[in-house]
């Protein structure tokens, strides 16, 4: 079973990579849900989590989440202390905190620029996020640690790309640079009818026409007598006899 899961997991995981570029170390977010259901099933969050995403891990909260642990009492002090050893990214709430799962919603919705892992056990974020494109989802089920598929909005614009309806900003902005390269930009833009080339006079044309010499009739006579003597056959006498 847990090569089976693991199996999954690593082909969740390069989906993420190849379409939407993530890359290790691996940013998770955790909500205050999540620790505490990982307090509940005994699973140590730090030392497993690397191992089921096959590489390396910075858990991530934020202080929405921690000021809601505080908010919650004694029966969530436990979560609390698990949140307050992750990494705490700064939000846009500092001055006036709002839920959990409002700050983490609103930290991937700028098309996830930091590639987050989103990790909570709350359905309503995670309904929400399964909305947007390129977040994968985690949560805990039978005491285990699973990373959901991808949903079928990512799988959607994965699919508008490779037919070729969208391009990410990433890739216009590559495709742009590889034109100007290449000189294509320069190629399109100036295509169209050739001019001419004004060019020299035809180099044959300069060459000087050489005179031939006139021949008279009476020459041509001369030559003709000329050819009649060497072709007439000469005639040898015969001795005559006493």
């Amino acid at each position: 079973m847990k090569i089976t899961r693991q199996k999954h997991a690593k082909k969740n995981i390069n989906f993420y990579k190849h379409n939407f570029r993530f890359r290790e170390p691996f940013q998770v977010l955790l909500d205050g849900t999540f620790c505490q259901a990982a307090l509940k099933n005994k699973i140590q969050i730090k030392e497993q989590l690397p191992k089921y995403l096959m590489g390396e891990v910075q858990l991530c909260t934020t202080s929405c989440v921690i000021k809601e642990l505080e908010s919650l009492g004694k029966e969530l002090f436990g979560a609390k202390l698990i949140a307050q050893r992750f990494q705490v990214r700064s939000c846009a709430h500092f001055q006036s905190p709002v839920s959990g799962s409002a700050c983490l919603l609103s930290m991937v919705a700028d098309d996830n620029a930091h590639h987050y892992f989103i990790a909570t056990q709350d359905q309503e974020l995670s309904s929400a996020v399964k909305k947007l494109a390129g977040i994968p989802l985690m949560f805990i089920i039978q005491n285990t640690m699973v990373l959901d598929k991808p949903s079928p909005r990512s799988v959607a614009q994965v699919q508008a790309l490779q037919a070729g309806h969208l391009f990410p900003e990433h890739q216009k902005h590559n495709i742009a640079h590889l034109k100007s390269e290449q000189g294509i930009v320069r190629v399109t833009e100036h295509r169209g009818r050739k001019r001419k080339r004004i060019g020299g006079p035809n180099p044959l044309s300069c060459l000087k026409k050489k005179k031939k010499n006139p021949s008279t009739p009476a020459a041509e006579q001369a030559k003709k007598k000329r050819k009649r003597k060497r072709n007439k056959p000469s005639v040898t006498p015969t001795p005559q006899t006493a």
